[in-house]
């Protein structure tokens, strides 16, 4: 039997009256000839927001101080679940991280080639995100489940940077942030030693093993 892949409105108006007799959404996707996926995404907008499940609503556009107070509480430690309904916060899509990545790209030097990391997101495997970065001649990071060894490298650092600094200089604009990264960035590669290094900071490491080398 054909499913359908998309949930027009009136499929989900049909969706949501099963859902609430009772139906699961694998039952309701078989009764409606739907594709299991979008029934069960709808599914779990019911079972937190009832027949609000089936509203639409408008793309909000932020200024910069809303943006900026957005990404200060993240790093403070507020969920994108606590922020979503005082701030309305739509899903990323694919444009907005593809336009995040552009932005990035134009500030790397020509000698630049960081590699990207990043999760497994559908944005992330997304075609557009895949040819930016390769016309970009960057190397895309995206470890398989269960294997992420340089994902846990970037989670430790960024753990650090939120203990070592950010929540105790507490940068109250952009400037005061960029500065004090940058002042951070520079501490921790080049003063910052480390046991596993052999006591060397990693700027000292990379010198050593370049010359042993």
């Amino acid at each position: 039997m054909y499913s359908r892949s998309t949930l027009g409105h009136a499929d989900a108006v049909s969706a949501v009256e099963l859902f609430e007799q009772g139906f699961t959404a694998k039952s309701v996707a078989i009764s409606l000839g739907l594709a299991g996926s979008p029934v069960q995404m709808l599914y779990q907008r019911w079972r937190l927001r009832g027949a609000g499940a089936l509203m639409t609503r408008d793309r909000r556009q932020y200024d910069f101080g809303t943006k900026f107070e957005i990404v200060l509480r993240h790093i403070k430690g507020e969920s994108g679940r606590t922020l979503s309904p005082e701030f309305d916060l739509p899903s990323p899509s694919v444009k907005m991280v593809t336009d995040s990545l552009r932005m990035a790209i134009v500030t790397l030097r020509p000698d630049e080639k960081p590699l990207v990391r990043c999760d497994q997101g559908f944005q992330c495997r997304h075609t557009l995100w895949r040819d930016t970065l390769r016309g970009a001649g960057l190397t895309q990071s995206m470890s398989r489940k269960g294997a992420c060894p340089d994902n846990a490298v970037m989670a430790g650092f960024f753990s650090h940077l939120k203990q070592g600094w950010f929540r105790i200089q507490k940068p109250e604009t952009l400037d005061e942030f960029h500065v004090g990264l940058t002042d951070y960035l520079e501490w921790w590669n080049t003063t910052r030693i480390q046991e596993r290094l052999g006591y060397l900071s990693p700027d000292q490491y990379r010198a050593q093993t370049t010359a042993i080398a």
